[in-house]
């Protein structure tokens, strides 16, 4: 097992670099062809759309080929894509690199994911935040190295490095075992059920999973992603541009609170799934975003610099565990999905970190600097509610199984 996350923790890392590099060297890239920022965010949107269509789909080539058969397939793509970036083709020829680039990183994402929840019983939670540390700090180091590239004139190659990082991941997935259970999970022996790991025939042949209260608690959790990710992405995204307006910063030093909201994010991923194990994923996801909706609350009234900064810092800390521990408790409360819930609920967050950033940015050229805050602090209510619903939902499972647990041993 411990192969397996190290291996997956590679991945991601992978897929943080994959995520990032296209903006760290977009201005470059775009005086290179002589093109404008209009024409780089539709780029940017058409590795969105690639990305979006490898987690819907891997689900399909995990059928086909097992999960080992769709991951290679997804490095390898995202592995060539790179490598054509490399190249600097004629413009046009971009837009079906950037799709297949996304499509390899979304899949990687999904697939790696679905493994871990399905493979991984015991301390679940923990396995899924050490692989997204690793996706921040892949995100963190891509424009260090971008930046360092760019300096010396060799932009291009910025590319070239998570070429040879999937590279590296595709040997490693190509030639490692990880026992006999793993491996039937990975699609390598195709054995009816080892260790409650079913093989993917036996998979295909499942009904529909999600019936009745089972189908409402997945559209909870839908909506659920779908406002976490656009909030974390309009965040992000926005950040440097609400404390130029807010407190008159330079755009230097605004920029620094990407880095501090992702350090911080990174910092509480390390302890967010041993946490969550400890307190239960209800009470740690309602938690963090109850405390997420006091800071958006608070962060209107910040008027200096180390408040706002320290305000970024805590939503760094506190919303860093949010995605996976969210991501393993909708798992655990729709048992015997565990092959679908993570691509639909991860396509459903990056949906929504394409949709909710158009919205702030709307926001921001009509709106006042505290009133997109406030827009900000309501999307983060929507989430205080639909975690708190599914807190009741989950309290009240627990309490179901445990009144049956003791009527059978009550009647033995």
């Amino acid at each position: 097992m411990k192969r397996l996350i190290w291996i997956g923790c590679l991945s991601y890392f992978l897929i943080g670099l994959a995520h990032v590099v296209l903006g760290s060297v977009l201005p470059v890239l775009l005086e290179h062809y002589g093109r404008e920022y209009s024409e780089g965010g539709t780029l940017i949107f058409t590795q969105f759309a690639g990305f979006l269509a490898g987690v819907l789909i891997s689900p399909l080539l995990n059928k086909r080929f097992g999960k080992r058969g769709g991951l290679l397939i997804a490095i390898s793509m995202l592995c060539v894509a790179e490598l054509a970036y490399v190249l600097l083709p004629p413009w046009e020829w971009l837009y079906p690199v950037a799709v297949c680039a996304g499509f390899g990183f979304g899949m990687i994402e999904a697939v790696i994911g679905t493994i871990i929840i399905a493979a991984i019983k015991e301390k679940t939670a923990v396995a899924m935040s050490r692989l997204e540390v690793f996706f921040g700090v892949g995100a963190m180091v891509m424009p260090l190295i971008a930046s360092g590239m760019i300096a010396q004139g060799w932009w291009r190659f910025s590319f070239l490095v998570i070429s040879l990082v999937a590279l590296a991941a595709l040997l490693f997935w190509s030639k490692s075992s990880f026992g006999e259970a793993v491996d039937a999970e990975l699609g390598v022996k195709k054995t009816a059920s080892i260790s409650g790991l079913g093989s993917d025939a036996a998979l295909s042949k499942k009904p529909f999973p999600y019936q009745g209260k089972s189908l409402w608690i997945l559209l909870m959790f839908i909506l659920f992603f779908f406002i976490y990710v656009g909030t974390e992405m309009s965040l992000a995204n926005f950040m440097p541009a609400m404390l130029i307006e807010k407190i008159g910063m330079k755009e230097a030093g605004a920029a620094l609170s990407v880095t501090c909201f992702w350090t911080a994010m990174s910092i509480g991923r390390i302890f967010a799934g041993t946490i969550a194990e400890r307190i239960h994923y209800r009470v740690y996801v309602l938690f963090s975003c109850v405390i997420t909706l006091v800071l958006f609350a608070v962060f209107p009234f910040t008027t200096s610099v180390w408040s706002a900064f320290a305000v970024i810092l805590l939503l760094g800390l506190f919303m860093s565990g949010i995605f996976s521990i969210a991501l393993v408790f909708a798992s655990k409360m729709l048992v015997g999905s565990e092959e679908s819930t993570p691509s639909i609920l991860i396509a459903s967050g990056g949906v929504g970190g394409a949709l909710l950033p158009l919205c702030i940015g709307w926001s921001m050229d009509h709106l006042k600097v505290n009133q997109t805050a406030w827009l900000l602090a309501l999307f983060t209510l929507f989430m205080v509610i639909l975690s708190f619903a599914a807190f009741q939902i989950q309290r009240k499972q627990h309490l179901y199984r445990e009144q049956q647990r003791q009527a059978v041993q009550s009647g033995s």
